[in-house]
Parts: C-alpha cells; sequence; structure tokens
C-alpha cells in the first residue's frame, strides 16, 4: 500500500461547526495528488445563517449559494469522492466535527473514518511557532496564496501530511503512524436517532429555542478575569491536539476566560495563567491571527513566548479561532 489518503477541509458559514458553506476535497494515490474536487452548499436548515466574522475570512456570501443543495443533499457526492480513503485534516477535530453536526442536523447517518490531523503532525515533526495551515504549509514547501479556499486549503493539507511522510522515510500512512509510536485516530459511524447528537449540536439547537438577539458584551476595563484553573480531564481522548497541553491566555476572548479554561480541560490541556518553562500552547485574543507573529501585533505574553521559542522551547501560538475550533461547541454570533 503506498501513500494513499483523501484531504478535506470546509469552510462555515456561522460559529456552529454544522453550518458548512463549502469544502475542498484533494485524493493522493502513491504520495502524488491525483484528483481534486470542491463544492459551494447551503448549509443545513436553519444553521444557514451566515456571520460576518466567517464571511470576512472566507468570503462566501449568502447570495453565493442560494438555490445549491444543502450539505445533507451534496454528501453523498463527497462521502463518494472520499471513499473508503483514510481522511487528512489541518485540525480534523473541526472538519469531522462538520461532518459530523451537518449530518446529524440534517437528520443523517454519517460513516467511519480513519483520519490523521495535520495539525498533531506538524507538532511532532516540525518546530514552528504556529502551526496554522499557512505556517505549515511553507515549511512544507506548499505555500498557500489563498488561504480559505476550501480547495487550496485541502491540497495544502495534503502537501503537508505526504512532506511529513517523507521526512520519516514513511511510504504509508501506517508506516507514519508506526514510525511516530501513534495510532490512527477513528471516527465511528453513527445514526443521530440511535446514538444521540453530539454535544456542539445540542448546544447549537439549544441556541435555537434561545433569544435570537445575542446582547453586546458589556464594556470591561482592566485585565479579563482569569478564573481558577481546573485539572485536565484524564479520560478526554488522547489524539485531540489539545490532550496533554499546558495552555495559557491572553487578550480579550470572545468567550470568559474561565469557560476557555475549562473548555481546554475538557479536552485533556492543562490551564495556567502565566507562561512559564511548562507552557506549550498559547491562545491570543484580540482578534490576533497567525500573520500578527511576523507583523508584531502582539500582546506582552506572545512576545514572551516568541523569546522563548527562539531559546529552544516548543510553544504554539493560536489564535482563539484556532482554538475555538478545536474545542468546539456553539460561538454567538455577536462573539465572532
Amino acid at each position: 500500500m503506498g501513500l494513499d489518503f483523501t484531504a478535506i477541509d470546509f469552510e462555515t458559514a456561522n460559529g456552529f461547526r454544522g453550518s458548512p458553506c463549502a469544502v475542498g476535497l484533494s485524493k493522493v494515490r502513491g504520495g502524488v495528488v491525483v484528483e481534486e474536487a470542491s463544492w459551494l452548499m447551503r448549509p443545513p436548515k436553519n444553521h444557514d445563517r451566515f456571520d460576518h466574522h466567517n464571511v470576512r475570512i472566507h468570503g462566501i456570501r449568502p447570495e453565493d449559494v442560494a438555490g445549491l443543495p444543502r450539505f445533507g443533499e451534496l454528501f453523498p457526492e463527497i462521502g463518494a469522492f472520499i471513499g473508503d480513503d483514510v481522511l487528512a485534516a489541518h485540525n480534523a477535530a473541526f472538519d469531522l466535527g462538520v461532518i459530523r453536526s451537518g449530518l446529524e442536523v440534517s437528520g443523517l447517518p454519517g460513516p467511519a473514518y480513519d483520519y490523521v490531523c495535520t495539525v498533531m503532525l506538524s507538532r511532532r515533526c516540525y518546530s514552528l511557532v504556529s502551526n496554522s495551515l499557512p505556517y505549515a504549509a511553507e515549511e512544507a514547501g506548499v505555500p498557500l496564496v489563498n488561504h480559505h479556499d476550501a480547495a487550496e486549503d485541502a491540497r495544502a493539507c495534503a502537501g503537508i501530511l505526504i512532506d511529513i511522510a517523507g521526512r520519516n522515510g514513511a511510504g504509508s500512512i501506517a508506516e507514519l503512524y508506526l514510525s511516530l509510536g501513534l495510532a490512527v485516530p477513528h471516527q465511528r459511524a453513527f445514526d443521530p436517532f440511535r446514538d444521540g447528537l453530539s454535544k456542539a449540536t445540542l448546544t447549537a439547537l439549544e441556541s435555537l429555542s434561545g433569544p435570537r438577539d445575542t446582547p453586546a458584551r458589556p464594556f470591561r476595563t482592566g485585565w479579563p478575569e482569569e478564573g481558577a484553573n481546573p485539572l485536565p480531564n484524564a479520560d478526554a481522548d488522547a489524539g485531540h491536539p489539545l490532550f496533554g497541553q499546558t495552555v495559557v491566555f491572553t487578550g480579550e476572548l470572545a468567550i470568559s476566560r474561565p469557560e476557555a479554561k475549562n473548555r481546554s480541560a475538557d479536552f485533556g490541556a492543562r490551564p495556567e495563567s502565566r507562561v512559564t518553562a511548562r507552557t506549550t500552547v498559547l491562545v491570543v485574543g484580540d482578534g490576533f491571527v497567525a500573520a500578527d507573529l511576523r507583523s508584531g501585533r502582539l500582546t506582552g505574553k506572545a512576545r514572551r513566548v516568541l523569546e522563548l521559542h527562539e531559546r529552544g522551547q516548543c510553544i504554539e501560538v493560536l489564535s482563539e479561532g484556532e482554538f475555538l475550533q478545536m474545542v468546539g461547541g456553539h460561538v454567538p454570533a455577536a462573539a465572532v
């Protein structure tokens, strides 16, 4: 068996991961991209609101998908393209979650997938201050031109996995994971009527029955309230990108600092309040994006992380958006 897989990337209409509006796929055979596909789509009914934040990121507007099939109608074609392949995604917790939540709110069952997260592999095999897709793609020699174009992002993800396999002398996904001492993660098949709904979907459905107009966050002065540092969930999925990490938060977040800490702990991370020699992940609010690492628009904690990274300490910087994709849940429109 050669290096065969399909890379996937979704864009969503709003803060609920079950609102896909675009997907890109790159099929790899023998370490070479041999076929690509992409679709625009309407998100599932009742989850098809386009938030300004998401539109600003990917540029897809409601009128671009008006009249197109919804995700549930398109999934047979998407699933047929994937077939029995291992799925690769950059932050697979998000993209696999899109499939699950999107099908759940469409009232449809979903297939099982073995999958690969190139964020996790980038952490293991590269030494980057940010493992966001543009940074990892540049390291892999497949720099992005149009980040958040689903087809291009899927192609970049494929290139990262091909590069990492090559650096490890692996001729297949199985060989790569064996060389790293890891097991290939697996998402089980599900039926929303038999297995119940995922937490992300339940939260989104609960929001539909609440007030539709989310009040703006009140102005706050001084430092954000840190709150307690909960213990990590020892029973969390060891394959999640936050499991085993020591996480610190900086800047103004769309969610409260204590809630962010609780969410990270739920996935097996250890939240702390200061950057120390133990820190492995810094989550930055205030609208930070990875490109700010080059522009210098950083908080004091982020500058401290860059200094420690230059001294050899492996610390990764995440935007709040990347963090929220990892931990799931529904983010109110006013918060994103």
